[in-house]
């Protein structure tokens, strides 16, 4: 009887030693709970399917997402109503989210008119497959326009750098690149420009010819260049004429480049006289003939 009470004491331990250690737990997994709850969302616009550059955005173009507050993008917008009948400036992928920096004006036009900031505006140039850097002048990519002609009073013709660093806003009919950065075959290039470089781009096209050359996207400096006339393709040093071999007593020797001019001196050559062959005598001795030398002639 006694053993049996001290069993149920052990046992009564246990269970409440137990249920202390649980009612420890449950609290703690409340807590984590409470704290692992869902932080806030806020609606965002994204593309609902690829918009192109030039493209202009309709309500099927766009829909809503929920994203957390704190990776709500700087720019963007929570309603579709925002973003309908505006025109994009950079191509929007399919679930990207559409901000302010992608999209022009509503009513800014569309095409190739959004892509021109204000204060700036957009001409055309004409080129060929040379004048084009074989096609690949592309949409994105930056130039120098150079300009071949003859200035007023001046008989020789001349080559200069009349606009350097000039972005490309479409090749032809292409606004945007290739994403494989294929060649264009266009016949117009469209360059985005200020006035006052529209003045000088319009002037140059209609007095000389015009020649595009690429140049690297990351390239800012502008290159201080002279020009170039056509005389000073041709003005080249003449080679120093080679040296003349002069017989002056019995020994050559050559000519000085520098010396005076003056007549060109004849070129002594050294006689070489031959020796006669010596006279000779056939003569024969009985059935056998030879032919020996004569004997020279004494003075008389």
């Amino acid at each position: 009887m006694h053993l049996d009470r001290r069993f149920a004491f052990v046992v009564g331990c246990s269970l409440l030693w137990a249920l202390v250690v649980a009612g420890l737990f449950y609290r703690v997994a409340a807590n984590n709970s409470g704290q692992a709850k869902a932080p806030p969302t806020k609606t965002l616009v994204v593309a609902a399917e690829p918009l192109p550059l030039g493209a202009v955005i309709h309500a099927e173009s766009v829909k809503t997402t929920q994203v957390p507050e704190s990776l709500f993008p700087k720019g963007g917008f929570s309603r579709k109503e925002d973003v309908l009948d505006r025109p994009v400036v950079s191509p929007i992928e399919p679930d990207e989210a559409v901000v302010e920096a992608r999209i022009a004006a509503r009513g800014s036009g569309i095409g190739l008119a959004p892509m021109i900031p204000p204060g700036m505006r957009a001409i055309s140039v004409r080129v060929n497959d040379v004048a084009g850097v074989a096609g690949f002048v592309l949409p994105g990519m930056r130039v120098d326009v150079l300009v071949t002609g003859r200035p007023p009073d001046q008989s020789d013709t001349y080559t200069t750098t009349v606009l350097q660093n000039i972005p490309v806003l479409s090749a032809g009919q292409t606004i945007q690149a290739d994403a494989k950065g294929q060649p264009i075959s266009a016949a117009v290039v469209t360059l985005l420009v200020s006035p006052s470089q529209a003045e000088s781009l319009t002037l140059a096209n209609s007095e000389g010819h015009l020649q595009l050359v690429l140049r690297n996207s990351t390239d800012q400096q502008a290159a201080r260049t002279p020009g170039r006339q056509l005389r000073q393709l041709y003005t080249s040093e003449s080679p120093a004429p080679a040296a003349v071999p002069v017989a002056v007593a019995g020994r050559p020797r050559r000519t000085s480049p520098s010396s005076s001019p003056g007549p060109t001196a004849p070129v002594m050559q050294r006689a070489v006289v031959a020796a006669e062959p010596p006279e000779e005598v056939v003569v024969i001795r009985g059935s056998q003939k030879t032919i020996e030398p004569a004997r020279p002639k004494t003075a008389n």
